[in-house]
């Protein structure tokens, strides 16, 4: 059975090269997440066309707004059939994503704070003080208790994540997921893919090093082989 504990990020220009890298990878790859980036360039097109092939969707939206909206975003997102949708973590969001998502299958899972930031980034927007790793752990165990089914973090508060009473049998993504020697590119808080997993993670999430990699199926293999067996 193919692996899904990797996510591929489709953070490409466009549907056609979305397409183009999910034919690549072709079986090794069966869980793709869809990001804003591709959302006006075909991105849900592109999830309807993976899951006519039977591929599994995470769309990455971190929607943000007054609770009726989210309500009817999440309504609206949810008919396309998706695995996993992010929300902003804040309780609110969350009870309506919950409420927009109703009986459908789509997973919602909350953002606690963007694996790009660090304490710096978190003054900077006024952030109340405290440990990026405590801050995180605080806010996934509000989202929990809002209805999330999962949460975004880094792969350094899995471990923490997993650690609550509230995350029994909840979701850990984790983005900021790089291979060994991999360029950080706008990551922070990173960790290797075996490393996340045995942290905590559910799925880890890689895109640039898959995508950019001169050979992209074998990129995707060697990732495959550092993940520990589950």
């Amino acid at each position: 059975m193919p692996d899904d504990r990797l996510i591929v990020g489709l953070d490409l220009a466009h549907a056609p090269a979305a397409l183009e890298l999910v034919e690549r990878l072709g079986s090794r790859a069966v869980f793709y997440k869809i990001g804003l980036g591709m959302l006006t360039t075909g991105g849900l097109a592109v999830a309807n066309e993976l899951k006519a092939q039977g591929k599994r969707v995470f769309l990455d939206m971190k929607l943000f707004d007054i609770p009726a909206t989210i309500e009817a975003a999440t309504r609206g997102l949810a008919a396309f059939g998706l695995d996993f949708l992010t929300v902003h973590g804040d309780p609110h969001v969350v009870r309506a994503a919950v409420a927009g998502r109703g009986n459908s299958p789509t997973k919602i899972l909350a953002v606690t704070i963007l694996t790009a930031l660090d304490r710096a980034d978190l003054d900077e927007a006024l952030i109340v003080p405290g440990a990026v790793e405590d801050l995180v752990a605080e806010r996934a165990a509000r989202a929990f208790r809002a209805g999330a089914d999962g949460v975004i973090a880094s792969p350094h508060e899995a471990a923490a994540i997993r650690a609550l009473p509230e995350a029994a049998g909840k979701l850990i993504v984790t983005p900021g997921v790089r291979p060994a020697g991999s360029p950080l590119g706008d990551q922070k808080r990173v960790m290797t893919p075996s490393e996340a997993i045995a942290a905590g993670a559910d799925h880890i999430v890689v895109g640039r090093p898959i995508w950019t990699a001169p050979d992209p199926a074998a990129a995707a293999e060697a990732i495959l082989a550092d993940l520990p067996p589950r």
